[in-house]
């Protein structure tokens, strides 16, 4: 690790003194760079906007990081036994912080009624799906890895579809 990193090992044992710590600190990158994608709820109250924005920087963490969803959702399907804490923590206040800022959105009447967490869910489910079964995509894409034409494509499909099922009018 310290060779393809480019830095002496014992820089990489101070800082990290174990494997697990490394992988914690791997881990926790990820969901760090995940949360702040949300960064658009609070800038926003257009929900159109807030969410389009959010779908899109998922999506493009998705093309620019597959590793680290890989990783992530490695950890989550071995029952997540190193970053448990983050996820009845860092995750859990996360998430409820932005479950009331969509359901104020529903409350004013600019989203259809639904739980909130589970629309979170769902764009976590669409986005991360391209980092996780991009193989699987590349495969059905005529072995070939989505262009960024067709990138962009999947993304504003998304978007749009996403939007389309949610807001009480799209325009």
């Amino acid at each position: 690790i310290a060779l393809r990193a480019g830095i002496p090992k014992a820089n990489l044992h101070y800082y990290f003194p174990t494997k697990e710590a490394l992988y914690r600190a791997v881990t926790e990158n990820v969901l760090t760079a995940w949360l702040a994608a949300a960064s658009s709820f609070d800038v926003n109250d257009n929900p159109a906007e807030a969410l389009a924005a959010y779908i899109g920087a998922k999506m493009d963490m998705a093309r620019t990081d597959p590793l680290g969803s890989k990783i992530w959702a490695s950890e989550i399907m071995r029952g997540a036994p190193v970053i448990e804490d983050f996820l009845h923590t860092t995750l859990a206040t996360w998430l409820a912080s932005r479950e009331a800022i969509i359901q104020g959105w529903i409350d004013k009447g600019l989203l259809v009624p639904m739980q909130p967490r589970y629309l979170i869910y769902l764009i976590w489910a669409a986005t991360q799906h391209y980092a996780d079964f991009d193989h699987q995509i590349t495969a059905l894409n005529g072995s070939a890895p989505l262009d960024d034409d067709a990138f962009t494509t999947a993304k504003t499909q998304l978007i749009t579809t996403l939007l389309r099922g949610v807001l009480t009018r799209y325009d």
